[in-house]
């Protein structure tokens, strides 16, 4: 089957299903992990192209930062004017100005950011880094699977799911096709929004025909995956998707990423066994022009921020069985290139967003410096923390999986590897 399955066929109108290339396929992989917590759900969000750490998580306190960049430095709080400079956290940290509707949750104990993490592969290549970060084996390029797959090809943390909703909606990814990190054996849903994944239909005949075909197989459709995705059609039109109202004043932005994460949040309340949600937003190759307070990755920046913002408004307290996890590929040069850019570089950044945070407000991670013989390989930010400690942390202490070995094969890493983000 492809990624996509499209179905016409007389008052059926046009309807779009993304799944895994193995859906079909309902193997169990042989890892233990046992149940976490009922109702538990992971969100998250990749940066697509290098997303500039430098400038998303200011490190204004290092005095090399601002020789580095004379004119795309972000200026210390206390040497800017307003808007323009970074917004403090702890007095060597601080966020873009643009990243301003996430200030308050780091002051509610809710934003933990991680600086100098990442890939310790080389590459500066955005398919190769991209395939390793979601695969979680870098440097194999034999990987077929994801780890976030890889977790769920076992039983999940949703105790209260019925078994149509458990199947349909563990996995959704918010896309056209299914991502590298959610590839794999167990059944994965991607859809480019609830209302094209919807049956429109001009009466009751059409969704017969729609059942008919699921139900009786063929060589392209086999029984079981079909009546779960019919299963999954009935779950969202009882969920009435189309008279969602966003809650606790959350604004959503009207891009595609904004509206894919309002969407989010309307499967996580709609109670459908969502276990792991998958977005990304692509935009951050920024070699060329990329401004500092102003200009485009600013603008990048705000509509990122936006989003999650409204999205953990939205969710309110439910955000204490949630978790946001932010990655992305690389990040970027320190010094600035001739063209008012950045290039490819190394270490990057994350954000993990939750009511699961550990107690103390800090920026997590090693600082390594930004003096030219601090920078990995002459021109880049150093890794000081693999990106799979932090997904193994992630893992274990919201999802409760428990043989992290089975999902990130090939890693050495322990539990004294953890940055302590969420609470023990």
């Amino acid at each position: 089957m492809n990624r996509r399955v499209f179905l016409k066929g007389g008052a059926l109108s046009l309807m779009t299903l993304g799944l895994s290339p193995s859906f079909l396929r309902r193997t169990a992989l042989a890892m233990d992990l046992p149940r976490a917590a009922r109702g538990k759900t992971l969100i998250v969000l990749f940066q697509r192209g290098a997303a500039d750490a430098l400038n998303v998580l200011v490190p204004f306190g290092d005095a090399q930062y601002y020789k580095a960049r004379p004119q795309l430095a972000i200026g210390s709080p206390a040497r800017s004017n307003g808007a323009l400079g970074a917004i403090d956290l702890d007095g060597f940290y601080g966020l873009h100005p643009s990243l301003a509707p996430l200030k308050p949750l780091w002051d509610r104990g809710l934003l933990a950011p991680i600086h100098a993490v990442g890939s310790p592969s080389a590459t500066r290549s955005h398919f190769d880094a991209q395939d390793y970060m979601e695969t979680g084996t870098p440097d194999r390029k034999g990987t077929t699977d994801g780890w976030l797959n890889r977790y769920l090809a076992v039983q999940g943390t949703c105790e209260a799911c019925t078994p149509e909703t458990s199947k349909a909606f563990r996995a959704v990814a918010m896309s056209a096709q299914t991502p590298r990190i959610l590839e794999g054996k167990a059944p994965v849903v991607a859809m480019n929004s609830i209302e094209e994944f919807s049956i429109r239909t001009n009466g009751g005949d059409a969704e017969r025909r729609l059942e008919a075909l699921y139900r009786t197989g063929s060589a392209d459709l086999v029984h079981g995956s079909g009546s779960d995705m019919f299963e999954a059609l009935k779950v969202l039109r009882a969920a009435n998707p189309q008279q969602y109202r966003p809650a606790n004043g959350a604004q959503y932005p009207r891009s595609q990423f904004g509206q894919r994460l309002l969407q989010i949040a309307q499967l996580i309340k709609a109670g459908v066994g969502l276990e792991v949600a998958f977005a990304d937003i692509g935009g951050w190759d920024t070699h060329v022009n990329q401004g500092a307070a102003q200009g485009q990755l600013a603008n990048r920046l705000s509509d990122f921020g936006d989003s999650i913002a409204a999205l953990v408004a939205d969710l309110g307290d439910r955000m204490e069985d949630v978790v946001i996890l932010t990655c992305s590929e690389f990040g970027r040069t320190v010094r600035q290139n001739g063209t008012g850019g950045t290039d490819h570089g190394h270490a990057g950044a994350m954000f993990v967003i939750g009511g699961a945070l550990g107690t103390t407000k800090k920026v997590h991670g090693r600082w390594p410096g930004l003096a030219p013989e601090q920078l990995y390989e002459g021109r880049d930010l150093a890794l000081t923390t693999d990106f799979r400690a932090v997904f193994a942390e992630v893992a274990s202490r919201h999802l409760g999986a428990a043989d992290l070995s089975a999902m990130f094969p090939g890693y050495a890493g322990t539990s004294r590897d953890w940055l302590g983000v969420l609470r023990g």
